[in-house]
């Protein structure tokens, strides 16, 4: 079994040790290199070729997100998993829209940060159901607080939104509306009573009939045009 590369930019330099820690503890994880900010981040990423940056957003010199728009930009094939806190969701939304495959909190377990490091690695996506609701809630709270001209162009996108997902079955919006609040497939799954290898296909699906790279840009998308409620 081929280990998942992985390099980890923060500028705290315990945590770094502590991830690299708890990281290089797995059989199939193998820590390359860290770096203590973006710039740092993006040399060592062209010299080591990771499969997977874990990336802080606040960082001196070059922060996350524009490290993660030159990584991503520059076609390598590395994937970026975010970590972020409540307070920074616009730089973890910035990171998304930049390409990052993810994001989860900083005080997530270790468990849940190796488990997101295999998912982003294998090609997969991964969402914080915590930081999806929470960003749910806060765009909820904006949009009640907005002006009546704002609501109005709130409005506008939202029906355009609305309009895109009706190219989707009934049984893909269930599906579409189970993964923006953050699920997995194995809690989809569970929730509409389907397989695991069923609810991937409709994911696919899902995501190739409204032309979004993968389900992290589905959550921004919701998120962006009130298309889901917070929990």
């Amino acid at each position: 079994m081929t280990a998942v590369r992985v390099l980890i930019a923060d500028d705290q330099a315990l945590i770094r040790a502590g991830l690299a820690m708890v990281l290089g503890a797995q059989p199939d994880i193998e820590v390359v290199g860290e770096a203590q900010d973006g710039i740092e981040a993006v040399a060592l990423a062209n010299v080591h070729q990771p499969d997977v940056v874990l990336m802080d957003v606040q960082m001196p010199r070059m922060d996350g997100l524009e490290a993660t728009r030159e990584l991503v930009s520059s076609g390598s094939g590395i994937r970026v998993l975010v970590l972020t806190t409540f307070d920074l969701d616009a730089y973890a939304f910035g990171a998304i829209d930049a390409g990052a495959s993810g994001f989860l909190l900083k005080d997530s377990d270790a468990e849940d940060i190796i488990a997101a490091i295999r998912a982003v690695a294998a090609g997969d996506a991964v969402l914080a159901p915590r930081v999806t609701s929470e960003l749910l809630r806060r765009f909820g709270a904006l949009t009640r607080a907005a002006e009546d001209p704002a609501r109005r162009a709130k409005d506008d996108d939202r029906r355009a939104a609305a309009a895109r997902l009706q190219v989707l079955t009934d049984r893909e919006r269930e599906v579409f509306d189970a993964l923006v609040q953050g699920l997995s497939n194995a809690e989809i799954a569970e929730k509409l009573w389907l397989s695991e290898s069923t609810v991937k296909t409709h994911v696919g699906r899902v995501l190739q009939k409204l032309g979004m790279r993968d389900r992290v840009l589905a959550v921004v998308f919701a998120f962006r045009n009130g298309l889901t409620d917070p929990q």
